[in-house]
């Protein structure tokens, strides 16, 4: 599969439908994730990152995207140049559907991510009015020419290299249209969809940690902790001076 002509339909009525909410809800996770590194794989024109506060922000790509934007590493997403654990947030917008070996990319995703590094991944859902028109009307149009992934087979993958699905979201429950007035018309259908049927949405973001087994946070013990509680509230009293005599 090639994600070629996906970004150019990013840019007509409905692919802005799915990347204003997708920008909304990658703003809302990235925002609070921390550390010092943090790169998104895919879709170079956009920018998912935005709205995290890492010191080292960077898109990276295949050599094919290098020619139409601006890439900060281009490198096979099968092998990426980066050292193990030395990455604390990886985004992979509509990467793996587009793939032709998503196992690979999610394999080297875990490699670079340090110890409790995050992942987050935007896909089309299969079970959705989008993922209906595309088994009914086989097309090599954007966005109906990738393999969709459904999020329970997603969690699978994360359980089998050791992440722990932590958040996720649905949206986009308007159907498959390709004009803009017939996108307002169907709005009613987002808070509907939210509410009577959230996991038909059309496009999902997953976020998981990699958690590496046998680690664990060393605390003081209960008697240790309870005696320099003790020493540090001794050193603290205040000292009263007694008045000298004359």
């Amino acid at each position: 599969m090639s994600i070629r002509g996906f970004e150019d339909w990013l840019t007509t009525p409905p692919g802005q439908y799915v990347l204003d909410w997708e920008q909304r809800k990658h703003d809302q996770l990235v925002a609070d994730i921390f550390g010092y590194n943090a790169f998104q794989l895919g879709l170079p024109r956009q920018d998912f990152l935005r709205a995290n506060r890492m010191p080292f922000r960077s898109r990276c790509d295949h050599a094919e995207a290098a020619e139409r934007s601006a890439v900060d590493v281009c490198a096979d997403l099968r092998h990426l140049p980066f050292a193990t654990a030395s990455v604390d947030l990886v985004v992979l917008p509509h990467v793996l559907e587009f793939a032709e070996q998503p196992h690979q990319i999610l394999r080297e995703v875990e490699r670079i991510l340090v110890p409790e590094g995050q992942v987050i991944v935007a896909g089309f859902n299969p079970y959705s009015l989008w993922g209906a028109r595309r088994r009914l009307r086989r097309t090599e149009v954007p966005p109906f020419q990738g393999q969709y992934i459904s999020v329970p087979r997603l969690k699978d993958w994360f359980a089998l290299l050791g992440f722990e699905t932590r958040a996720g979201a649905f949206g986009c429950y308007a159907p498959a249209v390709a004009e803009e007035k017939w996108l307002a018309r169907w709005r009613f259908m987002e808070a509907a969809g939210d509410r009577w049927w959230p996991f038909a949405g059309s496009v999902y973001l997953v976020q998981a940690i990699k958690r590496v087994p046998g680690m664990r946070f060393i605390i003081p013990a209960r008697r240790d902790l309870i005696a320099r509680t003790k020493a540090l509230a001794a050193t603290t009293k205040p000292v009263v001076q007694k008045k000298i005599e004359q």
